[in-house]
């Protein structure tokens, strides 16, 4: 699959001025609720309306979707209030409903991505489609497997494709349900610039109160999109309360989020230069969650050193790890003054952890 111009045309042809947003609830409950959601972003800058009709559940007797009555409710929000609809697809029998129903734009979840027999299911069912398909990441962090997941969809004979950055799944205890993982996502934008990308904040951070900042760390690299979940009494909604937000908070979102297009003859510069700055930002938190985990590990030596009486310099070790740092640092080209001075600081945060817990 090859990098085209023309992977985009649909997301252009929309002629918006600012980044696409894809907005509803997460889960289709009634048709009260569907309609009255709807109307409330009616007029505002969602172009697609969402809504989830087939929910796929962790554990069994869950709220599943209400299922193929849901399409109906959409197409009602699309007669009366002129948004498109959209709605994810697990199988071949949901692509076939969703299509008989005239659904505007279908998305295939992070749990369909992760298998390939799966993936190729919905593609043969989409063959030759002309409606937009998005393709959320996998769980896992696994760019190959995004990518492979896409690649069948094209295949199919679908054009207008795009992808949703979601997060990932982490064993680790972190402040996102699911982990950004900002670098895997800006090695896709390299790969394919002109897929559309979309990023999901609502499932990345799980919590309401967060989805401005990553809808903006997002926009910073820019993605071409948002979709976010809203409900207009988010803290009852039947699947993923605690992420979604009430419309009037989505419309003060997408006012303070809007980037309008630039006219100057720097603007170029100053995209470029923002998405670079954006992707040191990224790396920067990166640097330092890896450096507290780092300090966890010897507050757990100090630990020891304290039961075994140990002392807590081991010069022995502290040289062997500075120059293999050397080397490492030089195939990366790094000076050895930087590497020297870098890990001599981290050294000495270490010591002090380690004493800390020896004396404490």
């Amino acid at each position: 699959m090859e990098n085209k111009k023309e992977m985009r045309t649909w997301l252009d042809d929309l002629n918006l001025s600012h980044p696409l947003v894809i907005a509803g609830p997460c889960s289709a409950e009634t048709e009260e609720q569907v309609l009255r959601i709807a109307h409330e972003l009616k007029d505002t800058d969602v172009s697609y309306f969402r809504a989830g009709i087939w929910k796929p559940r962790t554990r069994p007797g869950m709220f599943e979707g209400v299922g193929a009555l849901g399409l109906k409710w959409l197409q009602k929000v699309k007669a009366e209030t002129g948004m498109k609809i959209c709605t994810e697809v697990a199988n071949a029998a949901h692509v076939k409903l969703a299509l008989e129903h005239d659904v505007d734009l279908l998305w295939i979840g992070a749990r369909s991505t992760v298998s390939p027999f799966i993936m190729q299911e919905i593609a043969d069912a989409l063959q030759g489609t002309d409606k937009p398909v998005l393709i959320k990441n996998p769980v896992n962090p696994d760019l190959a497997l995004w990518l492979g997941g896409i690649e069948r969809i094209y295949k199919a004979g679908v054009k207008n494709i795009g992808a949703i950055h979601r997060g990932f799944s982490t064993y680790e205890k972190t402040k996102y349900r699911n982990n950004p993982e900002w670098q895997l996502a800006i090695e896709f934008q390299n790969k394919y610039p002109d897929i559309p990308l979309i990023n999901d904040p609502s499932h990345i951070t799980g919590k309401r109160d967060m989805i401005f900042d990553v809808s903006q760390a997002a926009l910073d690299l820019n993605f071409d999109g948002l979709m976010i979940e809203t409900h207009y009494d988010p803290d009852n909604a039947w699947s993923d309360a605690s992420q979604q937000v009430t419309p009037k908070t989505l419309v003060q979102i997408m006012k303070d989020l809007k980037i309008r297009k630039e006219s100057d003859p720097e603007a170029d510069y100053n995209k470029e230069l923002n998405n670079l700055r954006a992707q040191i930002d990224v790396v920067d938190n990166q640097i330092i969650e890896l450096l507290g985990k780092r300090m966890k590990a010897a507050d757990g030596i100090g630990a020891l050193k304290k039961q075994k009486n140990v002392a807590v310099l081991q010069s022995k070790r502290w040289n062997e790890i500075l120059g293999k740092m050397v080397i490492e640092g030089e195939s990366q080209g790094l000076s050895e003054e930087f590497i020297l001075k870098m890990f001599k600081a981290i050294h000495q945060e270490s010591i002090n952890h380690q004493e800390k817990v020896i004396n404490g």
